[in-house]
């Protein structure tokens, strides 16, 4: 990524649900400020630092059939064969699993991994541990979306709150039709992003890995490439 790119990145426009963070820190940097001085330097400090956790970037999304995107940028933390999330009723056989570590500094925005229908929606309340522990995924607060294919196949993807993240974001709704790459919502401050890829697909990615959302390519469902492995040097 060039300099000029990250730079676009960065000064990227604000999702809307930061808005309400950016403003309010405006707001008490100046009511701060008539009290002490550094009080608003702190505000405008800590408005600037939202402006650029809630950036929302725009995506050149491959849109090709059959190719399954990340749905969060961040680090591949984990991929694992294991039953998905069973409030979704997608039924107990395993899928390859793709676990997305999102820092305070990866953007936020969440997107749809392919284009597809939701069947389904479900908010689990839970704890706040670590994102990057394993029983993060079972344990933790989290918001399960299931997609179905044109052609039948479903995929799901699980935000899960984290250590420090509070507050998942959805901002889609049951038989709602998405475009791949589409906004599907955030989680604030720090999270997680589980893909649960079709029965017998493989990842084309690995552990390690830097994911951005809406490009990277997860899965694709017209290969018969096997799951790669990656080593870093």
């Amino acid at each position: 990524m060039s300099l000029l790119d990250t730079s676009v990145s960065v000064l990227a426009r604000p999702h809307r649900a930061g808005l309400p963070f950016i403003v309010g820190a405006v707001l008490a940097g100046m009511v701060g400020g008539l009290i002490w001085s550094a009080l608003l330097w702190m505000g405008l400090a800590a408005a600037l630092f939202c402006a650029f956790f809630f950036r929302d970037p725009q995506r050149a999304v491959p849109t090709r059939a059959g190719l399954i995107l990340a749905p969060a940028d961040g680090r591949v933390l984990s991929i694992a064969t294991v039953p998905p999330p069973p409030e979704l009723a997608l039924g107990a056989a395993p899928r390859v699993r793709v676990a997305t570590f999102l820092s305070v500094f990866d953007v936020h925005v969440n997107r749809s991994p392919c284009a597809g229908t939701v069947m389904a929606i479900a908010y689990q309340p839970g704890t706040f541990l670590n994102a990057a522990e394993e029983r993060a995924a079972a344990e933790n607060e989290r918001n399960a979306i299931a997609l179905e294919l044109p052609d039948g196949r479903t995929v799901a993807v699980v935000q899960i709150a984290g250590l420090i993240a509070r507050r998942i974001v959805c901002e889609i709704e049951e038989r709602q039709s998405l475009r791949a790459g589409q906004r599907i919502g955030l989680i604030r401050f720090g999270s997680r992003v589980d893909l649960y890829l079709p029965e017998g697909a493989a990842p084309l990615v690995a552990v390690g890995q830097r994911m951005v959302g809406g490009e990277t390519v997860v899965a694709d469902l017209a290969s018969s490439e096997p799951a790669r492995t990656a080593e870093l040097v």
